[in-house]
């Protein structure tokens, strides 16, 4: 067992383009789209915030200018923000390892997020886990929920049941990772680290922190609109800088 460290640092990935979600993105990058009156990103800083992440790292490039005429330097928040901007496309995983070069000396791990998703998550528990397994990656899987109701049917194709939306016995991948520095030369220059990385980690190294809390994709209008009518339900308490 390695000397477990504090995790004091995120990188947020806030570069996507969100064409599905035009018009709200035509000025903006995704992570900035608006849900219940705040940016999406903003309810993950609330987050960060309270599991006492003092600094984040912005992965940026599209529509830049209106991440950082929002967050600013980041004390609004209580927190020191810096931005890794992509001159090109260096896909998530190179992202990632150029915006790791912005982080204070001596990190060991870093949590990292995918800037455009919704979501609930014991933080503090994930990090002692991760810390307790002596992990190099520790990813967030979250229950699958089907987009669609669905019907039961007996052999003879009578319908026994209908079940609206259910949660199905499978899990996904959340967009939130803890990352151990020892990774960072694993992570392409440009490429995405969930298909040239992570297939390459030794078993023993990779683990994941189910959770099921709350966690919702933005990637469509419908998807938008949804996620409006549930988080006054699921954030009620969140206070905003």
């Amino acid at each position: 067992m390695t000397v477990a460290h504090d995790v004091k640092s995120a990188i947020i990935l806030a570069g996507g383009k969100g064409e599905r979600l035009r018009p709200y993105t035509n000025d903006r990058p995704k992570p900035m789209v608006e849900v219940g009156g705040h940016p999406i990103l903003e309810y993950q800083l609330v987050q960060l915030k309270a599991a006492g992440i003092k600094g984040v790292v912005f992965a940026c490039s599209y529509q830049r200018h209106t991440l950082q005429d929002y967050v600013g330097d980041g004390s609004r928040y209580g927190m020191k923000v810096a931005y890794s901007v992509e001159e090109t496309p260096l896909g998530r995983g190179g992202a990632i390892k150029q915006a790791m070069g912005y982080l204070p000396g001596g990190w060991q791990t870093v949590l990292v997020l995918n800037g455009d998703n919704l979501w609930q998550i014991d933080l503090p528990r994930m990090i002692k886990q991760h810390q307790e397994t002596d992990a190099l990656v520790t990813m967030v899987v979250s229950p699958l929920k089907s987009p669609y109701g669905i019907i039961e049917f007996d052999e003879d194709k009578r319908v026994l049941n209908f079940r609206e939306k259910p949660v199905l016995p499978h899990w996904l991948n959340s967009g939130v990772y803890l990352l151990n520095k020892d990774l960072e030369p694993m992570l392409p220059d440009v490429g995405d680290h969930e298909t040239e990385t992570f297939p390459k980690l030794p078993k023993e190294t990779f683990f994941v922190f189910p959770s099921a809390g709350y966690w919702r994709g933005v990637d469509t209008v419908k998807d938008l609109n949804e996620a409006g009518k549930e988080l006054a339900d699921i954030f009620p308490k969140v206070s905003f800088a």
